[in-house]
């Protein structure tokens, strides 16, 4: 609610209020409410054996520690293909889902996702190359991980 000061749609500072069991961001002037969008990520848990693809954290928060490969969906976007696209954006593989595993909610920063869609996936083309946000893929033994980012990512890979 700190991100939000004017009305979208007459430009009148808002007040806080009451609305529909909640303390919400409203504008006097015209009666508009702001109403807060969960953040939604898609998870690409791709398995190759006993081992797990992951990627290593560029940026704050935990920042040198591993994950799987995941982003943000966008508006419009298909959550599958969130997944194939966060995955080669980050890996450099081309991958391909082949079904749902789980859907977690639960926000571990301020700048994270509330609700992870996790997508089992099968890797179709390209070599590992890390870009975008992390520096490093390569995959893991799931008895021998790295320091993980998450708990997010340790409940997936129980």
């Amino acid at each position: 609610m700190d991100d939000i000061h004017y009305c979208p749609r007459c430009g009148t500072p808002l007040t806080n209020k009451i609305r529909f069991g909640r303390m919400r961001p409203v504008c006097p002037a015209c009666g508009w409410i702001y109403f807060e969008d969960p953040k939604v990520a898609a998870v690409a848990l791709i398995k190759e054996g006993n081992r797990v693809l992951l990627v290593r954290r560029a940026n704050e928060p935990h920042r040198g520690l591993w994950t799987l490969p995941a982003g943000f969906v966008d508006a419009g976007e298909d959550p599958k293909e969130a997944a194939e696209r966060e995955c080669l954006e980050e890996t450099g593989l081309k991958i391909r889902i082949t079904e749902l595993c789980d859907v977690l909610y639960g926000q571990e920063h301020p700048r994270g996702a509330h609700i992870m869609i996790v997508y089992q996936g099968e890797i179709i083309g390209g070599d590992i190359q890390p870009a975008d946000d992390v520096d490093d893929a390569a995959f893991f033994d799931l008895n021998n991980l790295p320091e993980l980012a998450f708990e997010t990512t340790r409940k997936i890979l129980r």
